[in-house]
């Protein structure tokens, strides 16, 4: 578990403010915690103008003046009472003349600094007295008791205001997350529910708060007690409340300061448009599924059922004819065989078996897949390049499974290159490593055809997607789900230079490395 702090500054943007939100609600969903900093400058970058007064110039409203200023520099520094008459026992010119013109701009005769902690809150500028005597040190003395009381009195507001500002800021904060967000203490009462939550569970917060948790629901507020006892798995729960009907996802954590424990927390998410949307999705990807079935099933099966339909056709009229007779045989006989072929091929991709796992030399894959590629069709004069790194570790695999995969590969390769000068596949597999996979096989398979096209590479690995005359588009589906079932990836790159598909299967690294009997760079031609 790790704590991200995010920080707000009170004058944060809206688009600052959502993205942070955003952060805050993935974060959280990770299981992680979040520590939340409400930034409050105060008044001491604002600058200094006149608060309040009476009786005073008229220009002294206009005046303002900066952390920067000289002034202010020098109150901070000195911090005592500067009165007019005493203007001649300061030493420094430039510090003299600067007070005296501060004096005269406000009109006054005495300047008291608001001081707390070394910090300048502001000052007090106090007229000619209405005796017309001048202030003695009596005056100046209970002047600076006042200052005294008066820096302390603002400083309570100043802090009044910025912990009233953070509490707004954090209450707005809470608000606007888009999760539901129920708070209790150690007593399973509720003191926290924001507008989301009263959204989701049709609750107002005044018929919550304060009230047990069981004001909200027995369901949730089972997952908040578990909570409190330590009991909660802190992974998310999804369930479907009775109630308002909608299918919510709760998770909860206890809160704790030093291994007390202050109460828990339940983060909710309304799911309900979102399990539609995937519902619908689900229903439409269903229908273009036996959409495309349809599609293949009718062309594949009816070239096989018109060869069948015509020489039955013709059989009345040439029964007598011997050599129509064992034509006829062996045409029926190979259509069937086909339509079985089709029917078993859509068979084993409904219903794959179950992969048997094991240690598994890749070669052994390789060259069985090769051997089966080249025994279903013929394909004279592509060249085979074989680029196999020696002391490949195994993988945990099965090596049928992994064989009709390269057998699918290498097929789909050879197929493309029909008609092709110079016809060319390189067969390579090597170790590799990366942060996703510290130790893997990388298998690829490329050919030097055109490529495949830009408007159907995004469903390659969708089932029935073929631009072949022949064949049902199963191939790449089947690569793909034997892959991940082998916790790996796959990649396909094109150019109009050919395509290159990757395999990445994670090795055994605990298992004997194995010398493979294919030599590395090995280049040979099947007829």
């Amino acid at each position: 578990m790790q704590i991200k702090e995010v920080k707000f500054h009170a004058s944060v943007d809206s688009n600052d403010l959502a993205h942070k939100l955003r952060q805050i609600k993935e974060f959280l969903n990770d299981g992680h915690k979040v520590k939340v900093t409400l930034q409050y400058r105060g008044r001491e970058n604002a600058g200094y103008r006149l608060g309040a007064g009476l009786r005073c110039l008229e220009n002294t409203a206009q005046l303002e003046y900066r952390e920067t200023d000289p002034l202010v520099q020098w109150l901070t520094l000195h911090g005592h009472i500067v009165c007019r008459a005493q203007l001649e026992h300061i030493k420094d010119p430039t510090a003299r003349s600067l007070l005296s013109r501060a004096l005269d701009q406000c009109g006054a005769e005495v300047l008291v600094p608001l001081q707390v902690r070394e910090r300048l809150l502001g000052w007090l500028f106090i007229g000619h007295r209405t005796t017309g005597l001048p202030f003695g040190q009596p005056e100046l003395e209970n002047l600076a008791l006042m200052a005294e009381h008066v820096s302390t009195t603002l400083e309570n507001a100043l802090l009044y205001e910025e912990v009233a500002i953070q509490k707004t800021l954090a209450e707005t904060l809470l608000h606007s997350i888009p999760t539901g967000i129920i708070a209790v203490d150690e007593k399973g009462v509720v003191r926290w529910f924001n507008s989301v939550a009263q959204t989701i569970f049709n609750l107002s917060a005044d018929s919550v708060l304060g009230h047990d948790a069981e004001a909200v629901g027995s369901h949730i507020s089972g997952q908040l007690r578990g909570a409190l006892a330590d009991e909660a798995s802190g992974q998310p729960e999804e369930w479907s409340d009775p109630r308002t009907r909608r299918v919510l996802s709760v998770q909860t954590r206890r809160l704790e300061d030093e291994g007390r424990c202050l109460g828990a927390v339940a983060l909710v998410q309304d799911l309900t448009v979102e399990r539609m949307l995937e519902a619908k999705q689900e229903q439409l990807e269903r229908a273009a599924f036996w959409t495309e079935l349809a599609a293949a099933m009718s062309h594949e099966v009816r070239n096989p059922l018109v060869a069948i339909k015509t020489f039955a056709q013709l059989l009345p009229e040439r029964y007598q004819d011997d050599d129509f007779r064992s034509e006829f045989s062996q045409t029926v006989n190979a259509e069937v065989d086909r339509l079985n072929g089709i029917i078993d091929q859509i068979s084993r991709f409904a219903h794959p078996r179950a992969l048997e796992l094991k240690p598994t030399w890749i070669s052994h894959a390789i060259q069985r897949g090769l051997d089966i590629a080249l025994q279903s069709g013929s394909f004279a004069g592509v060249w085979v390049d074989t680029a196999i790194e020696e002391d490949l570790p195994p993988v945990e695999g099965d090596e049928s499974a992994l064989s009709e995969c390269v057998a699918h590969l290498i097929t789909n390769a050879m197929e493309a290159l029909a008609g092709r000068e110079n016809p060319k596949i390189v067969l390579a597999a090597r170790e590799f490593r990366d942060g996703e996979m510290p130790q893997g096989i990388s298998l690829s398979v490329q050919d030097n055809g055109p490529g495949i096209r830009p408007d159907i590479r995004s469903k390659v690995f969708s089932p029935f997607c073929t631009t072949k005359a022949r064949g049902l588009g199963l191939g790449l589906p089947i690569v793909k789900r034997t892959v991940v079932d082998h916790g790996g990836r796959i990649q396909i790159e094109c150019s109009g230079q050919g395509t290159c598909v990757t395999v990445l299967l994670p090795s055994n690294p605990r298992k004997e490395r194995h010398e493979t009997h294919t030599d590395r760079g090995r280049r040979s031609r099947k007829p």
